[in-house]
This record gives C-alpha cells, sequence and structure tokens, in this order.
C-alpha cells in the first residue's frame, strides 16, 4: 500500500518529534507539518478527569484565537472555551467553528467545517489514566479530509506525550517524600475537591495550588494527577 502525503508528512513529523529535546522543537515541528492544512493557531494541554479542573496544565498556546490580532490570554480561552470541555465526549478527534455575529462568539461542534469564520480541530489524547490532555487546531481555510484528520491526530499525540514528558518530567533534586503543604493539596484532591474549593480552604491562590500539584508530580516521578495519588497512597504519603 503506497502511503498519502498526509499519512506520510505525519508519520515523519511525529517521529520527529518523538526525539525532540525542547519544547521549542516540537513546536516548529508541528508549525510545519501544520501548515500545509491551514492551520496556524494551537493550544497544547494536559487534562484531569474531572470536568470541574479540566486543564490541568497549559504546555502551548499561540496564534490569533481572537481574530483581532491581540495576545491570547491562554487560562482565559482554554479553560472557558466551550470546545475544551467537548472532549469529554469525544472518543476521537472531532472538528468545531466559530463564527461571530451581533450575539458574539459562536462555537459549534461540526461534520466537516464549511464557510466563513475560524475553523479547527480538536484531538482528544488517551493514555492508561483514560483521558490526559488534548490539541487544537485553528486556521481559517483548512484541509477536513479523512487524510488530513488522522495525520494530524497522530502528530497531536506525539506532541502531547513528548511535551509533557519534557516539562512534567521530575527534576533533579526534586524527587521524594512531599512536604506537609502537598499533602494536604493532594489529600484533598484525593478527596475530590477542586482546586478552586482547596485555594480557599487552605487559604491559598488557585496559581499556588497548581504550583503545587505540579511540584507533586515532579517529585513522585510521574505525569498526571492521578498517578501522583496512587503513588502517595501507596507509599504512606496521604490516606486512602
Amino acid at each position: 500500500m503506497v502511503s498519502s502525503p498526509s499519512a506520510a508528512s505525519g508519520i515523519h513529523s511525529a517521529l520527529a518529534i518523538e526525539g525532540a529535546e525542547t519544547l521549542a522543537t516540537i513546536q516548529a515541528e508541528v508549525r510545519t507539518f501544520a501548515r500545509q492544512f491551514g492551520y496556524d493557531r494551537f493550544v497544547l494541554f494536559s487534562a484531569s478527569t474531572s470536568e470541574e479542573g479540566l486543564v490541568e496544565r497549559i504546555y502551548w498556546v499561540e496564534g490569533d484565537w481572537f481574530g483581532d490580532g491581540q495576545t491570547v490570554d491562554a487560562e482565559t480561552y482554554v479553560r472557558h472555551c466551550p470546545v475544551t470541555r467537548h472532549i469529554f465526549e469525544a472518543r476521537e478527534p472531532f472538528f468545531w467553528t466559530k463564527t461571530t455575529d451581533d450575539g458574539g462568539e459562536r462555537y459549534r461542534v461540526i461534520r466537516i467545517p464549511r464557510g466563513p469564520g475560524l475553523h479547527g480541530i480538536q484531538v482528544p489524547v488517551f493514555g492508561p489514566q483514560g483521558l490526559e490532555g488534548a490539541m487544537s487546531l485553528g486556521g481559517e481555510r483548512i484541509d477536513a479530509s479523512p487524510q488530513a484528520r488522522l495525520a494530524i491526530g497522530l502528530v497531536a499525540n506525539a506532541a502531547f506525550f513528548r511535551a509533557r514528558q519534557l516539562l512534567e518530567s521530575p527534576m533533579e533534586g526534586t524527587t521524594g517524600s512531599l512536604s506537609s503543604r502537598e499533602r494536604e493539596v493532594l489529600t484533598w484532591i484525593a478527596a475530590g475537591r477542586r482546586q478552586t474549593e482547596i485555594a480557599a480552604i487552605l487559604g491559598l491562590s488557585e496559581r499556588t495550588v497548581e504550583n503545587h500539584l505540579r511540584r507533586i508530580r515532579q517529585r513522585l516521578g510521574v505525569t498526571t494527577t492521578a498517578q501522583a495519588i496512587s503513588i502517595a497512597i501507596r507509599r504512606g504519603e496521604i490516606g486512602a
């Protein structure tokens, strides 16, 4: 069987990404690959299994998502975009479109992008813990063919796992036992509390809670909060 240009370029880019040593290298490879399909806007993030705290960490956000040339507020855009939440209902990449009218911006999940407006594809990424992250790509004139969709899914998965490995891997000298504050935060997460609730309970900012969770994952040598909870319980750091 002869590979289509889309499939061949997807495999080539995925292999290049797997060997990347920096996030910048991943970004450059994705930009080059995605440009041929009309994409020039990118969002890559890790996700939790909690719908309330869906976005755990934003690895990369780039492009004119608002259509006005302004710098994107990553947390505002990704955390509150309706398309982001649709990954809970999806098991494979899906297309979306954004149009603007008198009522403001309207997002819709669609089968095939057509007409004016910003279109894109969202790729949920799954691993042993279930939903682990996602990548969204956007553009005004995109290739929505099945071949392009499959190739983009392959590259998005490679980009997510390599970026997470680079950004979430344990830092030298950070592995070991959790601090008392880190155990508190992880205990509340294990009990099902949202980061906003934990921040209020402990008198911290949400960003501080998020930073604690990141350091917890680094100390325990894992890439997801669910894995951190499992290891912390097994090690006796927190109660079951």
